[in-house]
């Protein structure tokens, strides 16, 4: 069976995302663990984090920063 893929993502001003899966699991993940580095410490500013979209399997940001979607889906946790 094939892992789930994102549908739609929520950015919360925690540094969490609010994720809908494409079989109807609603979930919240924690980015703050990836937010170091260059790259991702880009997403330390607030506004550049809200700019977050889904490209019909993953999410990613302008400049191509994403989150492997094993960990968006299995690192999640399950939310009402």
């Amino acid at each position: 069976m094939l892992r789930p893929t994102v549908t739609k993502v929520i950015p919360r001003d925690d540094y969490n995302l609010v994720l809908e899966f494409n079989n109807g699991e609603k979930k919240s993940f924690d980015v703050k663990p990836y937010i170091k580095g260059s790259w991702f410490g880009m997403l330390k500013d607030i506004s550049y984090f809200s700019r977050i979209k889904t490209n019909g399997f993953n999410i990613e940001w302008p400049d191509g920063q994403d989150i492997c979607p094993d960990d968006l889906y299995f690192n999640s946790v399950a939310i009402d």
